[in-house]
């Protein structure tokens, strides 16, 4: 079977294991159901999210001139501190940022490869957790913007790790840790704008995903230089395609590609 499509990031479900979907246009895979099996990847060609153009990829699935100009690639996408659409003030497209900014944002803290603080929307919940390859998560705070939850990251990454560090997290070299003692340590640090939206009371989720086989020296995929790629799949863990010989695939990091994909 030959599947063809414009890579997006994968659409997950929150099963036990995750169920992971590769969603094309006019065909879906599901993932977990391809592990074991052997699969061919080939680059056709770059298609820009925004435009559709065949020009090459810069950021996010955009060429460099949409990824400048889009509202779904501005600063306050990686650095929600600067939002500013509860003040009324437009960075690029002030109706879109009111959608996205102004609605329930959760600060969490994910063990993924490390205990990190992260934001997200309510809405994106469990999701981000999934994306980033985190066995366990918690939720510290809700709030009803963008902003507070980014000034609260601001502060709680002088504390904790902001970032996924994604060879250990692709290679499960991790450890449980209590989240909830960690919520805890960080309350005296989340700012005064925001300490009200505390939340007291609820457990970690726990995430488990379809790996069957680890990789132990993880090796990035760059199919546009190497145009095909052929593997046995083993694993899907946050957006990556996990393959025998240690090759993983990053699906987010490739989006705006059109590629072919064989199942053998």
């Amino acid at each position: 079977m030959t599947y063809q499509g414009v890579l997006t990031k994968m659409e997950t479900e929150f099963a036990n294991p995750i169920q992971y979907y590769l969603v094309f246009e006019n065909d879906f895979l599901n993932m977990n159901q391809l592990l074991n099996k052997s699969i061919t990847i080939q680059f056709v060609k770059y298609q820009c999210l925004n435009c559709g153009l065949d020009k090459p990829i810069y950021r996010q699935g955009f060429d460099k001139q949409c990824f400048y100009e889009v509202p779904q690639a501005a600063d306050w996408i990686m650095r929600p501190e600067l939002s500013t659409a509860h003040l009324g003030k437009e960075d690029r497209d002030l109706e879109f940022e009111k959608r996205a900014q102004l609605q329930p944002h959760i600060v969490y803290l994910a063990n993924s490869s490390n205990v990190k603080v992260g934001v997200t929307r309510k809405s994106q919940v469990p999701t981000r957790w999934i994306d980033q390859g985190a066995h366990e998560a918690i939720e510290i705070i809700e709030v009803p913007n963008r902003y507070l939850a980014g000034i609260t990251e601001v502060a709680l990454k002088d504390y904790v790790a902001d970032k996924t560090n994604w060879r250990k997290m692709l290679k499960n070299d991790i450890e449980d840790e209590n989240l909830i003692e960690w919520r805890e340590r960080l309350k005296q640090y989340i700012p005064d704008e925001a300490k009200a939206y505390f939340i007291e009371t609820n457990t970690e989720t726990n995430l488990e995903f379809p790996v069957n086989k680890y990789p132990e020296k993880p090796k990035s995929l760059n199919i546009v230089k190497q145009q095909e790629y052929s593997g046995k799949l083993v694993g899907v863990k946050g957006q990556y395609l996990i393959f025998e010989d240690d090759i993983v695939f990053n699906i987010r990091a490739n989006e705006g590609l059109v590629v072919r994909i064989s199942i053998d």
